[in-house]
């Protein structure tokens, strides 16, 4: 309306309108509105230009300026201005990839995981200005960094499913391949094995077409890791096999040589091969070792673990007190010394307070607990069978209080040890006795009677041969 009459303010504006309206309800109301509109506008080019001039340049300068702020939140709200910066020239777009990197390390010290998702969203309209592998290394190390802070699980799992529903929008198959990979050692860890189960499957088919060696070598890992997590062996060596190979054609680095080492160890334990299976572990220990990894002292324990389990419970010392193994002194280390004490002294009593003491650094550890128990039940039966050998008849509740072991517990094993013919006798429960029954010697002509039938038995088939032969 302005432009058509040509006037330049409002108020020349008012007097128009009031001199061509019928009503002058009608012309106020029309005018009431044209002010409403006018505010409106003045508004919204007023927040216009602050938003304009709210960001920062993406300079090393401003970075300088993030780095020399009081407190990380302010050098956070610098960080964030800068990469608000329109410019997208390539000096720009480097300064904005050290922006992202140092704000993210901001935002890793003070736990803000939430912020470091809401970062990742907000990055990608600038993912489409920089080249494919550098957004892979932004998005992975953000990632990373949310994995840093404790109590994400839940947060890093809704977290990568939203970076594989991008990233299949976006067509980008290799950042695809690897975050699905994290999704699935995530989901591992929170024991959703099913849904870990179907995202591998398809996810190795995939990379074997590709043959993407190194990607494949941790796919075959983890699923190796899952199946021995379900308890099947065979596949959980088939996967390992596999990531052995792939692994032998190209190069590999330290931590993951040293992670297939672990995952070798733990599979020959459970096979009871022990020997091997520390070999194993020492060589996993020397490589994480030698990179700091945290692994290094699950490695020492496993370590410490087999030699327990081979009855050489004295080497234990002898290991804690090498100069590798005084660097990773702790509670897990005094807890396999504890063990390796109570082993030595054939003590029940030792071990199940090493036990109690030591619950968070054994039976929470799914593989030490395993073997643990095992020993345990070869430690009590050694003990039962030593303590009732002199009797013939005795009473459960002296039994109990020689081994220094509840008198139900002692029971229960008693009972369990005559079923699995450990030793012949029976539980008078009414009287609370076990009665021990003698061996029975078995007489040496009987077998030689049987061995003698048999040999009878062959003469006979064979001179029946023979004569079926001449009557034909």
């Amino acid at each position: 309306m302005v432009s058509t009459y040509g006037f330049h303010n409002y108020q020349h504006l008012y007097y128009v309108i009031i001199l061509y309206s019928p009503h002058i309800d009608q012309a106020l109301f029309i005018i009431s509105n044209i002010s409403l509109c006018s505010s409106l506008l003045q508004w919204e080019v007023t927040m216009s230009s602050s938003m304009q001039s709210s960001y920062l340049p993406a300079t090393t300068e401003s970075i300088a300026k993030a780095q020399e702020a009081k407190d990380a939140s302010e050098s956070i709200s610098i960080l964030y201005r800068v990469l608000e910066d329109p410019s997208s020239s390539a000096d720009a777009l480097r300064v904005k990839e050290l922006a992202i990197t140092n704000l993210t390390s901001y935002l890793t010290k003070e736990n803000r995981a939430e912020d470091l998702r809401n970062l990742l969203t907000q990055l990608r309209p600038f993912f489409a200005l920089i080249p494919k592998a550098k957004t892979a290394k932004i998005v992975r190390g953000i990632i990373d960094a949310v994995a840093k802070i404790p109590g994400t699980s839940e947060l890093q799992i809704s977290l990568c499913k939203e970076m594989v529903e991008w990233t299949r929008a976006e067509k980008r198959t290799f950042l695809r391949q690897r975050v699905e990979a994290r999704l699935a050692a995530l989901l591992l860890e929170n024991q959703e094995y099913t849904e870990a189960l179907t995202l591998l499957s398809g996810l190795i088919k995939e990379v074997r077409r590709l043959d993407d060696k190194l990607l494949l070598v941790d796919i075959d890992l983890l699923e190796s890791k899952l199946h021995f997590s379900l308890r099947n062996l065979p596949k959980a060596k088939a996967s390992l096999t596999a990531a052995r190979t792939a692994a032998n054609a190209i190069y590999v680095p330290p931590s993951q040589q040293g992670t297939i080492d672990l995952q070798s160890g733990i599979l020959h334990a459970e096979e009871k091969d022990y020997k091997t299976a520390y070999s194993y572990f020492f060589e996993a220990f020397e490589a994480f070792s030698s990179l700091e990894d945290p692994k290094a002292i699950f490695s020492l324990k496993y370590m410490l673990l087999c030699k327990i389990m081979v009855n050489q419970a004295d080497d234990v010392a002898g290991i804690i007190s090498s100069k590798a193994g005084l660097k990773y002194l702790g509670p897990d280390v005094d807890a396999m010394k504890a063990v390796a004490d109570a082993y030595s002294k054939r003590s029940l009593k030792y071990f199940e307070t090493a036990l109690r003491d030591y619950k968070a650094q054994l039976e929470e550890d799914p593989i030490v607990h395993r073997h643990l128990s095992s020993l345990y039940d070869t430690l009590l039966e050694q003990n039962l069978c030593r303590l009732i050998e002199p009797y013939s008849r005795v009473e459960i509740a002296h039994i109990a209080e020689m081994i220094e072991l509840p008198i139900n517990h002692v029971e229960k094993k008693l009972s369990q040890m005559i079923l699995d013919k450990k030793f012949a006798g029976t539980l008078d429960q009414g009287a609370g006795c076990l009665i021990i029954f003698e061996d029975s010697k078995t007489e040496e002509i009987f077998p030689a009677t049987l061995e003698t039938i048999t040999n009878v038995g062959k003469v006979v088939d064979s001179l029946y041969m023979r004569s079926a032969k001449i009557m034909a």
